[in-house]
């Protein structure tokens, strides 16, 4: 993308797993330029140049989807079943917008998993992206729930943020960028869901759900330990 638009920047894994911090890609991309390349002449406004930059970024991401070069997280494809066949309602909470969000549904999961979900609440959708609860608060008044009858699966200290926010009741799956942030609130912070031949590792927890550990820990986590959860 840089050399196609003649941009002489590199983000390497490191840095970018910096600008991260940052939720939403165009809100990232503007913080880059303003902190980073202040000395940058613009071709157009800010906005117009952000905008332009991120719609180049999402064909590259499209495509990368289509490739079937991202897959699903262990334990993904697994979860969602176990929760569709005991009737558990699914729904995404992102701060990417829906292109964004289902350009991936559809490059990771077949078309019978798709109809499961039955809400979709995006960051083009609202006024304020996570850490700000706005993106729950929509994905609650959209399936007519009470945040105390949902429990949401982040993988960033700002998802986390944002969940705490709305009153809803968090678990974490870790990845390599958030690792080291900060999960004290969530009620379980874990490597992965875990599936049969890839069990998760409990990473920390709450004391009110210690008693559940034993079935957690280098096993899988399931929609009745996660109703369980949810009842503490």
């Amino acid at each position: 993308m840089p050399d196609e638009l003649n941009l002489p920047w590199q983000w390497d894994v490191d840095f970018y797993g910096k600008l991260l911090k940052i939720g939403g890609g165009k809100e990232r991309f503007t913080y880059y330029v303003n902190n980073y390349q202040q000395d940058f002449k613009l071709p157009a406004s800010l906005d117009e140049f952000v905008l332009n930059v991120h719609k180049i970024k999402n064909q590259y991401y499209a495509q990368l989807v289509q490739d079937k070069t991202i897959k699903l997280r262990t334990g993904v494809a697994r979860l969602m079943t176990e929760a569709h066949e005991k009737n558990v309602r699914l729904a995404i909470a992102s701060t990417s917008a829906v292109k964004n969000v289902k350009a991936l549904l559809d490059g990771t999961c077949d078309p019978k998993m798709i109809s499961w979900i039955e809400v979709i609440a995006a960051g083009d959708m609202v006024e304020n992206k996570k850490p700000a609860p706005d993106i729950y608060q929509l994905a609650l008044k959209k399936l007519n729930l009470s945040p105390h009858e949902c429990v949401t699966i982040e993988d960033t200290n700002q998802g986390l943020v944002a969940a705490t926010k709305a009153n809803i009741k968090a678990i974490i799956t870790i990845n390599d960028y958030t690792k080291d942030e900060n999960f004290d609130s969530a009620m379980v912070v874990l490597n992965s869901l875990g599936d049969e031949k890839n069990p998760c590792n409990v990473i920390q927890y709450q004391d009110e759900i210690s008693s559940l550990i034993p079935q957690l820990d280098k096993k899988c986590l399931t929609i009745d330990l996660i109703d369980d959860i949810l009842s503490r």
